[in-house]
């Protein structure tokens, strides 16, 4: 898909990180904007910022996790703009921690938003995408972590290879239904785009009540020191996303500096061996013990 102007386009999480700079990209290119997001102000300062630059807005606070809000989203989408062009399933938390420390509402809560927030956006846009019979793209934000599996990011690595592998599915669905729609899986590494501060938007009812075991403790603050340390911007990871959407590129992958990991663990499955560390060489995620990083 190369024409964005008066074309709409549909973004979960859109009140920060990627999803805010996939809005201003959008909005920059004359685009019409869906935006959706769980967090009401910051999705409204969006809103108004590329309102003052003349950009036609769509808002709804959003619980991607909810598969009838969804629904109730894509209908109003489609009644204000009468069409879905690109859909960014973008949308994301974390949690981290031995993966055997993780609790129930862990799972529930990182896989509503992760990963069942991308089926219901598949499922409630896509129908109606190829009905429409325009070109398109549907855009999934996964993770390096969709394609490795470190340490004390199970929960996490889990919403995210479930994000990967839906997305290569969704491709190759497409292509035998002789669909115009393009996919990509966007799979970035580090960026500091606010995820770190997920757990201010957990639902109550998925809060824990035990306090945190020490490697959960240990992971949020290797977590933290990653994410801020990241050299690629939430910007840099957008421009480079409309990149892909224009050459009809399914795998974005930003940060070539893993690459050598995602090859390494390939190397591991072919090879059968049991699977090295996929942060050996990244020290500041690298832990020498369960309670001990290195720094």
């Amino acid at each position: 898909m190369k024409e964005f102007q008066n074309r709409v386009a549909v973004i979960t999480g859109a009140g920060s990180g990627f999803g805010r700079e996939f809005a201003r990209i959008g909005a920059a290119r004359g685009m019409k904007l869906a935006l959706a997001d769980i967090e009401a102000k910051a999705l409204g300062a969006v809103a108004d910022e590329l309102r003052a630059q003349g950009a036609e807005i769509h808002t709804e606070r959003l619980d991607v996790s909810d598969g009838a809000a969804m629904e109730r989203f894509a209908d109003s989408v489609f009644d204000r703009f009468g069409a879905a062009h690109l859909v960014f399933n973008n949308a994301g938390v974390g949690s981290g921690g031995l993966i055997w420390e993780n609790s129930v509402a862990d799972w529930e809560w990182v896989l509503g938003v992760n990963l069942w927030g991308v089926i219901h956006g598949v499922r409630c846009f896509v129908p109606r995408m190829i009905a429409g019979g325009d070109e398109g793209h549907v855009i999934n934000t996964a993770s390096v972590a969709g394609l490795l599996s470190a340490q004390t990011m199970g929960v996490y690595n889990v919403s995210k290879h479930g994000v990967v592998t839906l997305s290569e599915t969704l491709f190759q669905d497409l292509r035998i239904a002789g669909s115009k729609l393009g996919v990509t899986v966007l799979c970035p590494a580090f960026v500091d785009t606010g995820i770190k501060d997920a757990g201010r938007n957990r639902p109550e009812a998925l809060r824990n009540t035990a306090p945190p075991t020490a490697s959960q403790i240990a992971a949020e603050a290797q977590s933290r020191k990653a994410v801020t340390s990241g050299r690629i911007t939430a910007a840099e990871v957008a421009a480079k996303t409309f990149g892909a959407i224009e050459a009809n590129q399914f795998y974005c992958l930003t940060h070539q500096r893993i690459m050598g990991a995602v090859q390494q663990r390939l190397e591991d499955i072919v090879q059968g061996q049991n699977p090295r560390d996929p942060f050996a060489a990244k020290q500041e995620v690298a832990f020498t013990s369960v309670l001990e990083s290195k720094s």
